[in-house]
């Protein structure tokens, strides 16, 4: 195994679990936030690209490129919920919820994919669906309070994040460089009309230093690590990383932030995670189950 490729994902994942915390340090609205740190990943991606010489290498294709477009709007919509939830809600619960994502995608890809249903498919809906109504039903279903406005943003931005997901699967041939800075170009330009530009003047320095983070680092850094870093490595180790983002985020939350957590919430935290292991278990079921008919179907391949 890729020694080097594991702790650059480590390192993504680990990075990636601040960004709810870096976010409510910039004092700025989800939106502007997004917009603001479009630019500045954008900026970085471009430079990127230019000097690893990866702008020589891209092949256009045009039904590709609907992908990446379709996949930058969902992409900038996935982070303005996210944002919003973390305004409104405790981190760790709306990093939990935006978790669901793939469990989602499990769900969406027996419908357009027919992929099969296995019980490790079936168990991890369930246990996920007792863990949502645990953490939602934790203070009341009372719909006109802040924290349910943001546990309802973290499970919008989950299905936005499913569907990006979804969508960069049918992206192959355009590097994770252009891939990348054109999702970032769109976001700027589907924003753009929403944006309040007299929120920026209202910042202190000190607030722009952590504007900065999440676009350069949160953004521009974390998706060359984490693409670069996929592509050298099993999908049961990347499968399995992806526990290291929400653990951050917690951790962070509760540590910093101090927060405190119902029984109830704990509990449907619990069983999220649970459900998130028993996706991947069948994620893992499904890739076996696909390279023993390949096996069968082509004998001489075998050995």
């Amino acid at each position: 195994m890729n020694k080097n490729a594991v702790f650059q994902l480590i390192v993504a994942m680990s990075i990636f679990g601040s960004v709810g915390f870096f976010s409510n340090l910039t004092g700025l609205p989800a939106i502007e936030l997004v917009w603001i740190r479009c630019i500045f990943a954008a900026v970085f991606l471009c430079i990127a690209w230019i000097v690893t010489g990866n702008f020589k290498k891209e092949r256009w294709d045009r039904k590709e490129l609907f992908y990446i477009v379709s996949c930058g709007i969902a992409n900038v919509l996935n982070w303005v919920f996210l944002f919003k939830a973390f305004e409104m809600t405790s981190i760790t619960i709306a990093i939990t919820l935006y978790h669901l994502a793939p469990i989602m995608v499990l769900a969406v890809g027996t419908i357009l994919f027919k992929e099969k249903m296995t019980k490790f498919t079936y168990l991890a809906i369930l246990i996920c669906f007792i863990g949502t109504i645990g953490i939602v039903g934790a203070n009341g279903f009372h719909m006109n309070s802040a924290s349910w406005n943001g546990i309802i943003y973290s499970i919008i931005a989950a299905c936005f994040y499913s569907t990006t997901m979804i969508l960069g699967k049918s992206i192959t041939k355009t590097t994770v460089y252009a891939t990348t800075f054109l999702q970032m170009v769109i976001g700027l330009i589907v924003l753009l009309p929403f944006i309040h530009f007299f929120t920026y003047r209202a910042i202190e320095t000190s607030q722009w230093i952590y504007v900065i983070t999440t676009g350069i680092v949160h953004t521009g850094i974390v998706y060359i690590l984490f693409f670069s870093s996929i592509r050298q490595l099993p999908t049961s180790v990347v499968s399995f990383m992806i526990f290291i983002d929400p653990a951050v985020a917690i951790l962070l939350d509760i540590a910093v932030t101090g927060t405190h957590l119902k029984w109830l919430q704990l509990l449907g935290i619990l069983c999220i995670f649970v459900g998130l292991f028993y996706s991947l278990k069948a994620n893992s079921y499904n890739i076996d189950a696909g390279q023993k008919k390949y096996m069968t179907c082509n004998p001489k391949k075998v050995g």
